[in-house]
């Protein structure tokens, strides 16, 4: 049995919210700002990327990893294990407001 995986959604989202707030303090940054933006829902974009849901929140610092990768748009699982591998400081990405048009685009074969 393996006790060092979460294994429930909300033990996702507790473990991803106290790694975020204790190991990267840039992406915590970012989260702030992006809540500055555009109100509470950037908070709920990154519970729902902790749970497991794609193009949402992903983000990583200093070998931390957490959300869930985006499949489309401006970054995929490829293109981040590439950031990571060459060194970037920091990376956090959110669902843009024209999120659902890029997904649509996506499924059609458009993007």
């Amino acid at each position: 049995m393996d006790t060092g995986h979460p294994a429930t959604p909300a033990d996702k989202v507790t473990e991803g919210l106290h790694v975020i707030k204790t190991q990267m303090p840039m992406v915590y940054g970012a989260i702030q700002d992006k809540a500055h933006e555009i109100g509470k829902d950037a908070f709920a974009l990154v519970r729902r990327g902790l749970r497991g849901e794609p193009n949402t929140f992903y983000a990583f610092e200093r070998g931390y990893v957490v959300g869930t990768p985006f499949s489309h748009g401006p970054i995929t699982d490829q293109l981040a294990g590439l950031m990571v591998r060459f060194g970037c400081a920091f990376v956090c990405i959110f669902k843009g407001a024209d999120g659902a048009a890029a997904e649509q685009e996506a499924n059609d074969g458009a993007a």
